[in-house]
């Protein structure tokens, strides 16, 4: 092996959970996530010369040491592989890592073991935009169609996107791509705010954060809705006559509902003229999305879905059936960056809009890039799309995003701003970091493990 291969060996694949006490303060609760701890399972790729990338996934706090167990068992795929041998032949690699004979079983491709999955392919697209200086958005716009398709696994979608299409689409995106640039570069991304909405807030929080962010120039807000009818009544009139009719309302279910209950639900709530219900059913419920997508489109609403979407195949089906209107990929859910990009490209072959789901624990910070990629190299508008904003745990990051007039604006430092600060992750580390020490010291979780 030459000397520069052994120096971009892999020699290690560090995990750690770490966990922020969001349910505190009922920050990012919702009808069915009524106490969450945003938390992270945090995966550092180390090269022989010193180099590291960082990826990361997302849960909501006990079960993280689940995920943290999985990047433990795939790891082994990783060590001693050098990195740019995999970067070469992205896609085949991918499917190395989801297919080994005896760890799929405990998947194929989908919980905890596809989000163990994401964490470490997340780190190593990290790692490559560092070692090519370039924040992760500008290299995947710098490479070339049949690079980029190259990373992509293209099994099982065959019937509706294929590799040659794949690369067509791309070229005809590259289009004027210098002027996007251009144009990003000077005004951002639009986002839209759920940090008015969350379900466990009383008067006094939806009031201020209202007040917030429409000082901040947001045109969007996001609601949770879903635990008890009359509550939600009150909470959308509330809402609306904070933030006017003449601003873009949606609302969320989070999963809660069965599939004549969200149409009967929906009907109700359809006077205050929400844009979209967010996963009103069961995330793997294809059939249902499409029927209540069918019943709310006179009302003028639209379904969003994919938060929670396993992976790439059911993406496919929520595409083909006409379910989801409005395509929510997560930058930490199904694998990472590489099984992301083919759910965009089957998206702009079928003119469905992306509006990502963002929030938790790096969420926004990853998921920018992925959506400035589309606009610049792929569908090349931002018309009627827009990336969720969350104001959570920023500040741990090295290299937080910048929000400017509601609108997210692209990253410069190299790398998928995933790396966050060692101070935060001294503090946060669970159960042992000191902030967790602190607060069973207090007896603030009773039911945590010390």
């Amino acid at each position: 092996m030459s000397t520069t291969a052994e120096k971009l060996k892999i020699v290690g694949v560090d995990v750690q959970d770490i966990r922020f006490p969001t349910s505190l303060y009922a920050h990012g609760s919702d009808a069915m996530h009524t106490d969450p701890d945003y938390s992270a399972v945090y995966v550092t790729i180390k090269l022989r010369n010193g180099m590291e990338g960082n990826g990361m996934t997302f849960t909501l706090g006990r079960g993280n040491e689940i995920v943290v167990a999985a990047v433990e068992s795939l790891k082994d795929i990783v060590l001693g592989q050098v990195v740019t041998d995999i970067y070469k032949d992205f896609g085949n690699f991918w499917r190395a890592l989801t297919s080994d004979s005896q760890l799929r079983w405990v998947g194929p491709e989908k919980g905890v073991i596809h989000l163990a999955t994401a964490a470490i392919v997340n780190g190593l697209w990290d790692l490559w935009a560092k070692l090519l200086k370039k924040p992760l958005w500008r290299l995947l716009v710098d490479l070339e169609p049949e690079q980029l398709v190259s990373c992509i696994d293209f099994r099982y979608l065959s019937n509706v996107l294929t590799k040659n299409e794949a690369i067509e689409i791309l070229r005809r995106g590259r289009e004027g791509m210098e002027s996007r640039i251009e144009e990003l570069e000077a005004n951002g991304y639009p986002a839209y705010t759920t940090q008015a909405g969350w379900i466990g807030f009383n008067d006094q929080q939806i009031n201020d954060a209202a007040a917030k962010y429409l000082a901040l120039g947001f045109t969007a807000f996001k609601v949770k809705v879903g635990r008890n009818l009359y509550e939600d009544v009150k909470r959308l009139e509330k809402i609306r006559a904070l933030i006017g009719w003449d601003k873009t309302l949606m609302v969320d279910a989070n999963q809660i509902w069965e599939v004549q209950e969200a149409i009967d639900w929906m009907t109700q709530l359809a006077v205050y003229k929400p844009l979209w219900i967010e996963e009103p059913t069961s995330p793997d419920d294809v059939l249902g999305h499409a029927t209540i997508a069918s019943a709310l489109k006179p009302l003028g609403i639209a379904v969003a879905t994919g938060e929670m979407c396993c992976n790439r195949v059911l993406f496919k089906q929520f595409l083909q059936t006409g379910a989801m209107e409005y395509c929510q990929i997560d930058s930490a859910r199904i694998g990472g960056v590489n099984e992301i990009l083919s759910v965009y490209l089957m998206a702009r072959k079928m003119k469905v809009k992306v509006c990502p789901h963002a929030g938790g624990v790096g969420l926004c910070e990853m998921v920018q890039h992925l959506q400035m990629w589309d606009y610049v190299a792929l569908s090349g508008t931002k018309e009627g799309r827009m990336i969720e904003y969350v104001d959570e745990h920023h500040e741990h990051f090295e290299n937080p995003l910048v929000m400017r007039d509601a609108c997210y604006i692209p990253p410069k430092a190299p790398g998928y701003s995933s790396t966050l600060k060692q101070e935060s992750v001294l503090k946060y580390s669970y159960p042992n970091g000191s902030e967790w020490l602190e607060m069973f010291q207090k007896g603030l979780f009773p039911r945590a493990k010390k």
